[in-house]
């Protein structure tokens, strides 16, 4: 079964190509998804990369969490679930 892992701390220069051959010696991935800013397309300095197995991503967490890459300490983690937003602007229920 996949999982999927939070890959934080990471340059803003830093390609998805890059984040792939840094995982590669882990195991088998299926998908690295380098998130961006809508509007400019820069880089947000984190991604999220699924691993083929769960054995792959636990070597990836060991390997790979707090090492340095392009000069920053790596944050490796598994990826938790989105957490829903509310769409009224962060206030609340409080009104107006």
């Amino acid at each position: 079964m996949a999982k999927k892992l939070y890959v934080g701390n990471l340059g803003y220069d830093v390609t998805q190509s890059q984040i792939r051959e840094l995982f590669a010696p882990s195991g088998e991935i299926t998908e690295v998804n380098l998130i961006t800013d809508r509007v400019t397309g820069n880089s947000k300095g984190f991604a999220f990369v699924e691993m083929a197995t769960e054995e792959a991503a636990q070597d990836a967490i060991t390997r790979l969490n707090g090492t340095s890459f392009s000069d920053r300490p790596l944050t490796v983690s598994e990826a938790r679930p989105r957490e829903e937003r509310s769409s009224n602007g962060g206030y609340g229920s409080r009104r107006f």
